[in-house]
């Protein structure tokens, strides 16, 4: 099966390829489709933004188009950066921006208190109406610094045990645990329903 992924994040699509590949579904970005088609995400929650990119790139192709709305949720800041991550520094900051803004918010804050957890929803709108999204979550902490050089966002400095971030472990290890790739798995599973 051919999914048209409603993003223009090269490396969100690489993670997409890289998941469902496996289960037989072939993943086509906007960028290969011919799609220069930027989406604003006006939702106050993942699953409000993930549905709006869903829906926006089903209208405009008549073809059934999937989303991900993802984010970091750290919970002394609230629940901050959520639905903000990609533009938490500013509405066109670099990953580098957004990791130095948080560091620097949680600058004085012990290990116990930089707990935290990354979230996706996926959403999928087909051309007759049809629609589900799938979530899933892997929780962490804030690392004091970065490490590791994989991975992208907030990767670097997304502890998943001593030492070790979602930028410093194999893509393999963090497809299996990442909040994508539980949302992804979900997804696989539920779209067997409606084929």
């Amino acid at each position: 099966m051919k999914l048209l992924i409603a993003t223009n994040n090269d490396k969100k699509v690489r993670e997409f390829h890289r998941i469902l590949e496996p289960y037989g579904v072939e993943c086509v970005s906007l960028k290969e489709a011919g799609i220069r088609q930027e989406i604003e995400e006006t939702g106050t929650t993942f699953e409000e933004n993930s549905r709006i990119k869903a829906q926006t790139i089903c209208d405009l192709t008549g073809l059934p188009a999937v989303a991900d709305d993802s984010g970091l949720s750290v919970d002394c800041l609230d629940g901050a950066p959520g639905v903000y991550s990609a533009r938490y520094a500013g509405e066109n900051a670099t990953d580098d921006e957004n990791v130095d803004k948080l560091l620097a918010a949680l600058q004085d804050v012990p290990d116990e208190g930089r707990t935290a957890r990354f979230v996706s929803v996926i959403t999928i709108v087909f051309p007759d109406g049809r629609s589900f999204h799938t979530r899933g979550e892997c929780v962490g902490k804030i690392a004091h610094q970065r490490i590791g050089y994989n991975g992208f966002g907030y990767d670097p400095i997304f502890q998943v045990g001593e030492g070790r971030s979602f930028a410093s472990i194999p893509p393999e290890e963090k497809d299996a645990m990442s909040h994508r790739g539980k949302a992804l798995r979900l997804f696989v599973e539920e779209l067997k329903k409606y084929l």
